[in-house]
């Protein structure tokens, strides 16, 4: 069965680009050209993947991404922005964006990340229910992380960054790392992707965020999972 993928930019030929070409992998493709009428396609039409322009009319990008992950957690969002600034790179995955994707892009790049995305959400089909901790519970056959009996609400990507982790406790990974086996694919030497994922992962699942007692830093190296069996 064939993966939909949303367009949202406000620039015509800009979709027509990325439609004609994702077709070409084998994609469908659906698109909207302002904020509002991306949160309609969406509802309407449950799209497998989402790539988002930052600069839309009637409401931005950021604010398109909100309002997706209040309800939904899973549905990889690919933002485009054609910013160069940090700021509004961090932004973006702080509401809950998977990626990023600076214009002027390579075509071959995006393909990339769209296919490695969405090989993400189907990933945890095959797994079997998961390892508990004293106070955390990683449920893999809800696709849940409990703490204290509760779930974490954790998006796509924080859910299996844990996963990964929790999979190898005490084994220390760099971020080119994580990104290479959690991302499934090279960020080109920006790392800091994984240092927002850990940050917001830490707010969800640590009781002080601060002083981490599960997702550890080794400093100068990377992170490990604590492993308090």
């Amino acid at each position: 069965m064939e993966k939909t993928v949303l367009i949202v930019d406000d620039e015509k030929n800009i979709v027509d680009i990325l439609s004609f070409n994702l077709k070409k992998e084998g994609f469908d493709t659906i698109s909207a050209f302002d904020g509002e009428s991306a949160i309609e396609m969406y509802q309407s039409n449950h799209p497998d993947l989402i790539l988002l322009d930052v600069m839309l009319p009637q409401f931005d990008g950021f604010e398109v991404c909100r309002r997706i992950r209040e309800s939904d957690k899973i549905t990889p969002i690919i933002m485009l922005t054609a910013r160069e600034e940090e700021t509004d790179k961090v932004l973006g995955l702080d509401i809950g964006a998977d990626d990023y994707i600076t214009k002027p892009f390579s075509l071959r790049e995006l393909q990339a990340r769209v296919k490695a995305n969405i090989r993400r959400t189907q990933a945890h089909t095959e797994e079997q229910t998961g390892e508990k901790t004293e106070g955390l519970v990683i449920d893999k056959e809800r696709y849940d992380v409990l703490v204290n009996g509760k779930s974490a609400e954790l998006t796509q990507r924080e859910y299996e960054l844990i996963c990964f982790l929790a999979a190898s406790p005490g084994k220390v990974f760099s971020r080119e790392q994580l990104l290479r086996d959690v991302w499934q694919y090279d960020y080109f030497g920006d790392l800091r992707a994984v240092d927002v994922a850990v940050r917001r992962l830490r707010e969800k699942v640590e009781e002080d965020p601060s002083q981490p007692r599960y997702i550890i830093t080794k400093r100068g190296v990377g992170y490990y999972y604590a492993d308090e069996s």
